[in-house]
């Protein structure tokens, strides 16, 4: 059984940065693709950033620039540094894995993630 524990988040001023963290553990294949989501109070949720296990990365235009998305495949840990923090980044965040070649690894396809952790709240204050 795979497990994905975030951690990492906290409240944090406008501008400031803030680095989650996501750690699997149990079976853990080599994940072909690792993402972060995020859904914000009264929102769907949406794909924030993707890296496949080559190191392709894509981004949501929302964060592009200010998120960075990187693995550490040894470790079995996600990371997503986030700098620039604006108000509009306060939700929960969710890392998510899959272990299928045949999957779309897009940060825009939630539908292609099999495994998701709990989640980490991430708050953004002025």
């Amino acid at each position: 059984q795979v497990r994905l524990v975030e951690s990492g988040g906290a409240s944090v001023q406008a501008g400031g940065s803030l680095s989650l963290s996501c750690t699997a553990s149990g079976y853990t294949p080599s994940f072909y693709c690792l993402g972060w989501f995020r859904q914000a109070p009264g929102k769907q949720r949406e794909g924030v950033a993707s890296i496949t296990l080559g190191g392709t990365t894509t981004y949501a235009d929302s964060v592009k620039g200010r998120f960075t998305i990187s693995r550490d495949t040894v470790a079995n840990t996600l990371y997503l540094q986030m700098n620039d923090l604006k108000s509009e980044d306060t939700a929960t965040y969710y890392c998510a894995a899959e272990s299928s070649y045949s999957r779309l690894c897009v940060s825009s396809r939630e539908d292609q993630f099999t495994y998701w952790g709990q989640g980490t709240q991430v708050t953004v204050f002025s």
